[in-house]
């Protein structure tokens, strides 16, 4: 290897090892939720709910994503907990009526359309796309992308995507390779509007 050549390797090392770390701590921006949450005790042996129970669909098959206050208020007129979040919650939020803005992790795309009913009607488990979010006692921060706006869970947590679990991603490719593991088939216009 010639002294030049070695420089070039030298000096571009660095660089890569700088642009894959640095880059992806660039590109998002941390936010954290308004309060925290666990859903570990609301579908733990304690409160014994499932994913539907709060996030459930509407009268005309579309997801209702994150779940309406007045869900809230039935079990918590009263703080039920001892924490401070949950006391904040029911003074803040559920006594002022006012929605808590959550930040939502898998937002997709305004040309993008996905069909929970339709899923959920083959029995995909929440997890193959949500992972263990169900099971979790905190909420982990939110990540937005700075140039696109979206959650850094549309792409997932490694910029190269490699060593990820099925849930960790939600880009058009990952929902490709679900469909052909299970024989489905891709049509463009059966997600995109």
């Amino acid at each position: 290897m010639t002294s030049r050549s070695f420089a070039f390797v030298a000096g571009l090392t660095p660089a890569l090892v700088v642009g894959w770390l640095g880059f992806p701590r660039l590109l998002y921006k941390r936010v954290e939720q308004p309060l925290s949450f666990s859903h570990k005790v609301h579908t733990g042996e304690k409160g014994g709910m499932a994913c539907a129970d709060c996030h459930a669909l509407g009268p005309d098959g579309r997801f209702t994503g994150i779940p309406r206050l007045e869900k809230c208020a039935g079990c918590h007129a009263q703080p039920i907990g001892t924490t401070a979040d949950e006391k904040r919650f029911v003074d803040d939020y559920l006594n002022k009526g006012q929605e808590v803005p959550w930040l939502v992790y898998s937002r997709q795309p305004d040309n993008v359309h996905f069909p929970h009913a339709v899923h959920i009607g083959k029995k995909v488990p929440c997890e193959r796309c949500h992972g263990p979010h169900g099971t979790t006692d905190t909420l982990r921060a939110w990540q937005v992308n700075r140039i696109s706006g979206y959650s850094r869970d549309i792409w997932g947590p490694r910029i190269t995507r490699a060593f990820r679990r099925p849930w960790e991603g939600m880009k058009m490719n990952d929902c490709i390779r679900c469909h052909a593991e299970r024989g489905q088939s891709s049509s463009c216009l059966a997600c995109h509007k």
